[in-house]
């Protein structure tokens, strides 16, 4: 019944050893984890994960004073008042958010408000029932009928090229205030 004979099978077959002595210096934990800092991501995304695929959220509740910068696009429904600088990712300001705020990013989408100047290096869009009041600059612009814009936009001309080398778009500087009301989206 109790012998102290050693199955017949190999080692590496279905059994896992369970002690192994190695050449490494145990790995000690530290006195606290208070302080380390974490990151939501790394428990959210497997190990390898591209970072292309996140996305962040700000929930409704909740309201940033201060400065959000970052390297993944984000969705924002709270209040932001500061700035929120972007790099090359998008940002969409949900139907619930209140910007006052300057925007720095590839790309912006507005369901919400916005108060405070826009850069985007690719696409500016307005939709429906969005609001902006500040200056916008970029390459490509829409702004959906229901929108409401005052504020000049200006056309970056050399972001165009980047974003897209078969458009040319011309320089323009325009001052505007827009209720938009019509057929279709407007588009620049």
């Amino acid at each position: 019944m109790w012998s102290s004979k050693k199955p017949d099978r190999p080692q590496g077959a279905g059994s896992e050893p369970k002690n192994l002595q190695t050449n490494q210096a145990p790995k000690q934990a530290p006195g606290s984890w208070e302080g380390t800092p974490r990151k939501r991501s790394d428990a959210m995304h497997p190990t390898g994960a591209t970072a292309d695929a996140a996305t962040s959220w700000l929930g409704s509740s909740l309201h940033v004073k201060g400065e959000i910068a970052g390297n993944e696009d984000l969705h924002i429904d709270g209040t932001v008042q500061g700035l929120v600088q972007l790099g090359e990712r998008k940002l969409t300001v949900g139907t619930t958010a209140k910007l006052t705020a300057d925007i720095i990013a590839g790309e912006v989408v507005v369901y919400g408000n916005v108060k405070g100047n826009v850069r985007a290096k690719g696409r500016i869009e307005i939709r429906k029932d969005g609001t902006v009041n500040g200056d916008l600059t970029t390459a490509h612009i829409m702004i959906e009928d229901g929108a409401y814009f005052k504020g000049s936009i200006e056309i970056d001309r050399s972001a165009a090229k980047e974003a897209d080398k078969n458009v040319s778009s011309p320089t323009a500087s325009t001052q505007t205030t827009s209720t938009a009301a019509g057929a279709g989206p407007k588009s620049v």
